[in-house]
């Protein structure tokens, strides 16, 4: 299976932490970040200006935002005949007034030969997502400049979690999920496109060659995920070429296409969750309903032992359990909280990493339990890991 490695995309990524007077001159747009000796290791001596990318990252979607420009790697004493001075400039970049003192600031170099300004929220989820990803001790961070250069072929090796991260900041990771040998069955098995997702989850798991999760329910979820992506992507990427070699009628016809495509793409990757977590169940022969209406407008994604119990008020409340699914969390897993007012304790199943302290501490006092997949649950801290259980464990405890 095609997965790529982090140097198919970066080269080389210097991290720090903002001081008070960064964090005042970036709202201010002082154009220019100081030529620490890291830049320099990764940048080195001649003045360069690259194409870059500039993204303020947040766990509040509202303030997230990005924008494209140029940063020029220059000595600002060229001409003095024993000192340099080396400085990182920028065009204006209004996309960080909301920055703060504390807040982390990534500079990466891409595989491509341009860059990205990245800052993110301090102690936020995608601060320690970028940690994680780019291997970035957060204790180093607080004390002094982290650098990384990766190696072609050698770097981490990403999985459904790094892809997952590199696609929140906007790249386009296809290229590493595309398989050209798994087409010719896709199409035959689906010459009209794109079947029911169910159709297709039930397709990935034949094709992945695992067709059961006894024993290993954890790991199988994540490879039928990620086998269901390589799939999607390639049969994905087939459509889109033979689309764009027809042509549009106008702008509004691209536009409409577009659409279609992300819409796709963004509610798949949850149902597909969903198709595989009700074959692990099957398997494993757990009683659930799912997706029945419980109070008002109220449909938990799964019940246990099932709605009829749930719905016989003669039945022990400590006896049902509800299991919410979503692939990322992001502020919607307060959603859940008012799911099945039968059942206290909440749990709820995540594909996402890294969750920061604050919000897994935030879930833990309004009495949601996090169900992770085992080998997410690395991404989280020694601290946090303890609290969190895995599908194997919540199975066991159901049944």
């Amino acid at each position: 299976m095609k997965k790529g490695y982090l140097s198919d995309y970066f080269v080389a990524v210097v991290a720090k932490r903002l001081s008070a007077v960064e964090a005042d001159g970036l709202k201010s747009h002082q154009h220019e970040f100081n030529g620490i000796k890291e830049f320099k290791a990764m940048l080195g001596s001649d003045k360069k200006t690259y194409n870059a990318t500039f993204l303020y990252l947040s766990d509040n979607e509202n303030k997230n935002s990005s924008a494209h420009g140029n940063l020029t790697w220059y000595d600002a004493r060229a001409n003095h005949p024993t000192r340099s001075e080396y400085r990182l400039y920028y065009q204006s970049v209004s996309i960080f007034n909301e920055v703060s003192e504390q807040d982390m600031l990534l500079i990466c170099k891409s595989s491509k030969n341009t860059l990205y300004a990245i800052i993110a929220e301090s102690q936020s989820t995608i601060e320690k997502q970028l940690c994680w990803l780019f291997n970035i001790e957060d204790r180093r961070l607080n004390i002094a400049i982290d650098f990384h250069s990766y190696e072609k072929g050698t770097s981490t090796r990403l999985n459904i979690v790094g892809k997952y991260i590199l696609e929140e900041l906007g790249i386009d990771i296809t290229d590493s999920l595309v398989e050209d040998n798994c087409l010719a069955g896709l199409l035959k098995a689906f010459p009209s496109g794109f079947p029911g997702t169910d159709v297709f989850s039930m397709y990935a798991r034949k094709a992945s060659g695992t067709t059961s999760s006894l024993g290993h329910p954890d790991t199988t979820v994540i490879q039928w995920m990620e086998y269901e992506e390589i799939l999607f992507r390639t049969m994905e990427k087939h459509m889109i070429d033979t689309r764009l070699e027809t042509g549009f009628n106008d702008a509004d016809h691209f536009l409409a296409f577009s659409l279609s495509v992300h819409n796709r793409r963004k509610s798949r990757a949850g149902r597909a969750f969903e198709n595989h977590l009700k074959q692990v169940l099957t398997d494993h022969a757990v009683e659930f309903s799912f997706n029945k209406k419980t109070e008002l407008k109220s449909r938990p994604d799964f019940l246990f032992p099932g709605i009829k119990e749930y719905k016989d008020m003669t039945f022990p409340a400590h006896r049902l359990f509800m299991l919410a699914v979503k692939t990322t969390c992001k502020d919607r897993w307060r959603q859940i909280l008012v799911e099945a007012q039968r059942i206290s304790r909440k749990h709820l199943i995540t594909l996402e990493p890294s969750i920061s302290p604050d919000q897994t501490s935030e879930m833990q006092s309004k009495n949601v339990q996090l169900v992770i997949p085992t080998p997410i649950q690395p991404t989280y801290t020694q601290q946090q890991q303890p609290d969190l259980i895995s599908l194997s464990d919540f199975i066991s405890m159901v049944k």
